[in-house]
């Protein structure tokens, strides 16, 4: 019995240095002084002068974030209705086309969504005119239709979970139900929402697959970007600029768990 903590221990050490080891390697890495991405040749900050020198890679960051915002946001505001109605509507005509349309993305391979989606705005694009190319629209717009799936089942499992009894109790003393969904339903929800926003976000900012088939010329996004260097010779610019996501990406999450613990200490004294 007194084994079994060591070994679960060392096999919890094992999965969290197989996959941070790498992250720790790229951020010392962006610091290295030679050309060479694997050869250390001293510290320096030289990439990250680079960096803002390099007008095409930032833009491409720039696109891929106005991106993952713009198509985190959309998806939360669906994926919040599409739980709402598939986890408080019942029985509805449309409900089992609504849950496979907002399934199949979840497995539906990445290559058959983008393929789908190229040959709808181009099939639209004949028929309408628009869209007038391949831009950052037609990305936003595939990688809304790839997110919502994910929102959707974050949001519905937060409803299942939420007690009935609140909102029944709100609208026993008069209120309209948008007013319940606004004072009741989305403060309980409210953590769902920003899980889903920010893994939205996540998979928007680093999707390449679907976004090969529909971007255009004009409309590189980073892990375009960062695939196409990979191909021509990777720099420790792009490590530099991995840095610099990865710090942003633990701040906004630091940030918004100790919100969130606050909340839920704040919660407990209450009741």
């Amino acid at each position: 019995m007194s084994k079994r903590p060591y070994a679960l221990y060392t096999a919890m050490v094992f999965g969290y240095a197989f996959l941070y080891l790498p992250i720790v390697s790229l951020i010392v890495y962006s610091f290295n002084k030679s050309r060479l991405v694997t050869v250390w040749g001293g510290f320096s900050t030289r990439w990250y002068d680079a960096l803002l020198q390099n007008e095409s890679l930032l833009a491409a960051a720039q696109k891929s974030l106005i991106v993952a915002s713009l198509a985190a946001t959309f998806a939360v505001v669906l994926g919040t209705l599409s739980g709402l109605a598939l986890s408080r509507f019942g029985q509805f005509r449309g409900r089992v086309l609504l849950s496979i349309m907002t399934s199949a993305p979840l497995v539906m391979p990445e290559v058959m969504l983008g393929l789908s989606a190229l040959l709808l705005f181009v099939s639209l694009q004949e028929l309408t005119g628009w869209p007038e190319g391949r831009g950052l629209m037609t990305i936003t717009i595939a990688h809304i239709t790839l997110c919502t799936s994910y929102v959707t089942i974050i949001v519905q499992s937060r409803l299942a979970q939420m007690d009935e009894s609140l909102e029944e109790a709100a609208l026993d003393l008069g209120a309209r139900p948008w007013k319940v969904f606004f004072l009741v339903t989305l403060p309980v929800i409210a953590p769902a929402l920003v899980a889903g926003w920010l893994l939205a976000f996540t998979l928007s900012l680093d999707d390449l697959v679907v976004a090969s088939f529909v971007s255009g010329p004009s409309s590189t996004t980073l892990p375009i970007e960062v695939y196409s260097k990979v191909r021509l010779g990777l720099t420790p610019e792009v490590n530099a600029l991995a840095t610099l996501i990865i710090v942003f990406v633990t701040m906004t999450i630091t940030v918004v768990g100790l919100i969130a613990h606050r909340e839920s200490k704040r919660k407990s004294a209450l009741i």
